[in-house]
């Protein structure tokens, strides 16, 4: 049975900056639930980010990709510099993925870390972009699924697909 790394916020946890949660109502996750399948994280609460906590973006118009190359920050409104804790909240969840066997991840989605589908683009204004968050992308380049909140039916193909061909 395949184990599924959450974002917390998903499950009801009180970790966005803003101190709130974004609680993801669906079947499929209460019966992981019950299977025991979930591996619950906020990357940002492991790297000892507070909530609440400033609104952060990845700056100029970058990705996760640029930031793990070195080549972006994140930085919060007020103007600090976040990019370390937010590439430690990236290693942290990889670490956890790894050592509970997750495959795959369900991430919140527009998050500067755990954004797979789009994330802000650095101006605070509320303009999307599409690309990845800094945890979505290292656990994208270690070969690990990710599905953001919006695209949980695919995920839930996928599981299926990979049981028929395994038999779990």
């Amino acid at each position: 049975m395949e184990k599924i790394l959450v974002s917390a916020c998903l499950m009801g946890h009180p970790v966005r900056y803003d101190g709130q949660s974004k609680p993801l109502a669906h079947p499929a996750i209460a019966r992981w639930i019950e299977e025991g399948r979930l591996v619950t994280i906020c990357p940002e609460m492991s790297a000892g980010m507070p909530v609440p906590r400033p609104p952060a973006e990845i700056d100029g118009g970058a990705a996760g990709e640029d930031v793990l190359a070195g080549n972006a920050r994140v930085v919060e409104i007020t103007g600090g510099n976040v990019t370390d804790e937010f590439r430690q909240a990236a290693e942290n969840a990889l670490a956890i993925a790894t050592q509970t066997g997750c495959r795959y991840a369900l991430l919140i989605d527009g998050s500067p870390s755990c954004g797979s589908g789009f994330v802000y683009d650095g101006t605070f204004s509320g303009h999307r972009l599409a690309g990845n968050g800094v945890t979505t992308a290292l656990l994208k380049q270690a070969g690990i699924g990710v599905y953001s909140d919006r695209d949980i039916e695919a995920l839930i193909a996928r599981l299926a697909a990979d049981e028929a061909t395994t038999g779990d």
